[in-house]
């Protein structure tokens, strides 16, 4: 069965299979595919199945247009292992669903890659919430609010990437705007997002005592 698999710097975040014979992708929540993001429109285009695996992309009349390997399309008839591109987001597509050859979405282990160890947390430093701590632990995060303003943090090995993933109000890093290009995060970093300061902090993992001491 044809498939899609969605990822946003590197890091995999939606595997659609294709059993309709029309799956749409766009901002709106009545979308098959659902990407909160002002680069994408509202309903920005379509997958359609003719056959049993034949799958064509169609933009439908989007502001920033559809990609497939570098190149915006129209219509396109999808060959297995192209790459449509929209805004930041990556879509493999795949003609079969045997092995996808793609690594499932894990928390990367900084000791085997070589460097220090280390703990990534958002505070909030402002309003009711004051104090309160949020961790990064997965290898995609999401903060913020769906429709007014949400990040995407990706934990790589050289370490944490923020890029702005969607809503009208445009979060800033260091009073600095966030755009859909990921910039890396630095040792307390501040975060605005919709009217929330966060304090990015770094922190050495704490190592297991040993039974001998």
């Amino acid at each position: 069965m044809p498939q899609l698999i969605a990822s946003v710097e590197g890091v995999e975040i939606k595997h659609v299979f294709l059993e309709k014979d029309r799956t749409t992708l766009g901002r709106k929540p009545d979308n098959d595919i659902v990407f909160d993001n002002m680069v994408v429109s509202g309903h920005h285009c379509v997958f359609e199945l003719q056959g049993l695996a034949d799958v064509y992309i169609q933009d439908l009349d989007s502001t920033n247009g559809t990609y497939v390997n570098g190149q915006m399309v129209h219509r396109h008839k999808l060959l297995d292992g192209e790459v449509v591109a929209i805004g930041n987001f990556r879509i493999k597509y795949l003609a079969s669903s045997g092995d996808t050859g793609h690594m499932a979405t894990t928390t990367i282990n900084l000791d085997v890659t070589g460097l220090q160890k280390r703990n990534a947390v958002f505070q909030v430093v402002n309003g009711s919430s004051a104090g309160m701590e949020m961790p990064v632990v997965k290898a995609v995060s999401t903060f913020g609010t769906p429709g007014v303003s949400m990040v995407v943090v990706t934990h790589r090995r050289d370490g944490y990437y923020i890029a702005h993933l969607g809503g009208a109000s445009r979060p800033t890093l260091n009073s600095e705007p966030i755009g859909a290009q990921a910039m890396l995060l630095a040792n307390h970093d501040v975060l605005e997002l919709a009217g929330t300061r966060m304090l990015f902090q770094l922190r050495e993992a704490e190592q297991p005592q040993s039974a001998t001491q």
